[in-house]
């Protein structure tokens, strides 16, 4: 049974301000939340960013996938171009060890390690991992992180370069059918195949047996995206251990 739910900003809380910058994260710490959630990408040149998208055109003033863009050029794009609302200020593309440093001590971090994208193409960047737990152990932060990814087989990796660290599983429709009648049986061998701590699943799968079933397994039970009031009261008398949200500012009327 979940003693404590987590609180997590997702993006630093995309609805309230530009996503995956160090504007979001910063007010992301003014909020009652425990964790911020961050997505972590890796330039042609081999740095990591902290982007959701395979492509800058939804979120920058520039064009381009990821996989073809050198660090440089993607410090000069305006991470704050198209916020609803527009935004006061040009914001950058942060880089992993900069929001660790801004996090460490504040707040814990969840990181999903995103997949390389192409024309429909799904591919890994190389030696993310390895870049990934660089950079948690310079910030000293092995034991403040979950990391998440919707590519399971990743999760197994890290883990075996690092066991101490807390690893999830992102769980969607597309991986994983709820209605099939093996569901559970399945997802738990997956957990137990990719040496999971966690669920970190669609809200909107969600059922009233989950957690038991999840916390009997001994894993913990994360949920996302969840950005109503009315939601985060339910999950959270559901005993679930996180709720992810773009509104941490709700956090504060739970």
């Amino acid at each position: 049974m979940a003693t404590h739910m987590q609180r997590v900003a997702h993006r630093g809380g995309s609805l309230l301000a530009p996503e995956n910058t160090l504007a979001a994260f910063r007010n992301a710490l003014t909020l009652p939340v425990d964790a911020i959630e961050l997505d972590v990408q890796m330039s042609r040149d081999g740095q990591l960013i902290v982007f959701h998208d395979a492509t800058v055109e939804r979120l920058t003033d520039g064009t381009g996938n990821i996989l073809d863009l050198d660090f440089a050029p993607l410090r000069e794009l305006n991470a704050a171009a198209h916020f609803p609302g527009g935004w006061p200020e040009s914001e950058r593309i942060p880089t992993l060890s900069e929001v660790l440093a801004l996090m460490k001590e504040r707040a814990r971090v969840y990181i999903e390690i995103k997949t390389s994208e192409r024309d429909g193409v799904y591919g890994r960047y190389p030696h993310i991992a390895e870049a990934v737990l660089r950079d948690l152990r310079q910030a000293r932060m092995l034991n403040r992180v979950l990391i998440i990814s919707f590519d399971w087989p990743m999760l197994l990796r890290i883990k075996s370069l690092e066991p101490r660290l807390q690893t999830g599983a992102n769980v969607s429709k597309d991986l994983w059918d709820p209605d099939a009648e093996d569901a559970f049986p399945t997802l738990f061998q997956k957990m137990r195949q990719f040496g999971c701590n966690w669920v970190n699943m669609d809200s909107r799968l969600f059922t009233d047996d989950m957690p038991a079933k999840i916390h009997e397994q001994g894993l913990k039970f994360g949920l996302w995206t969840v950005n109503t009031l009315e939601d985060m009261r339910r999950f959270a008398s559901a005993r679930v251990d996180a709720l992810t949200t773009d509104r941490p500012d709700l956090f504060a009327e739970l």
